[in-house]
This record gives C-alpha cells, structure tokens and sequence, in this order.
C-alpha cells in the first residue's frame, strides 16, 4: 500500500453549532456543500486541501489524540486566537518545526503547526 496523503480526519462534537462556530469562524475552515445523507448531524469542512468531518455525537475523553493544522505564522496565528479570548500552549519547537495546541468546545485538541523553514 502506498497512500497518497491523508483524505479527511473526522471528529465527534457535543454541539455542532458551537464546533462549526469555532472551527469556522473563529479557525477559518470553510463549510463544504457536498455532505451525504448520513443517519447523524454532522458537517463537512475544508482545511486547505484536506477535510474536516464534524459529527455530532459524545467527544472521547482526551488522551493526547489530535490533529494538526498546518499554519504559516504560528506567533501571529496564537496571539490572534489569544487577542480572541482562547488558551493557546506554547508555541513549543519540535524538531526543526514549532507547534501550539488549543482545544475546540468539545474538548478535542487541535496541534497548531508551523514547519521548519517557515
């Protein structure tokens, strides 16, 4: 097998309207207009080239599981999301890359990354 990247992360929410606020507008996905009739409330986002799934249901207890969204300026993007009220961690150098971590209203982590070089 060789996968050609990753396709779409899904995440369950406890409320969908405050997830699609967040993740929207306050992280600037943009809402998809293609969702299947599925048998449960949920919404699909694009984040750049990839897809966000947000499905309405109980979020999973925090165990260090999360997903990361790559960002061009990560002291910019965390002094924003701060100036908006938000607890942002770090930004923390990994590698030759630098990370910060903000969790969504149903308590999912969200790894902010800024590569190496950027």
């Amino acid at each position: 097998m060789r996968p050609l990247g990753v396709h779409h992360v899904s995440i369950n929410v406890d409320d969908l309207e405050k997830a699609i606020e967040f993740y929207v507008g306050i992280l600037g996905l943009s809402v998809r207009d293609d969702r299947p009739n599925l048998p449960v409330p949920g919404t699909w986002l694009n984040a750049g080239a990839q897809q966000l799934h947000l499905v309405q249901g109980e979020a999973p207890t925090g165990l260090g599981q999360h997903f990361a969204l790559l960002v061009e300026d990560l002291d910019a993007v965390a002094g924003e999301l701060r100036d908006k009220g938000f607890t942002v961690g770090g930004p923390m150098p990994v590698g030759g890359a630098r990370q910060a971590f903000i969790t969504d209203p149903s308590g999912n982590l969200v790894e902010l990354h800024q590569p190496a070089g950027t």
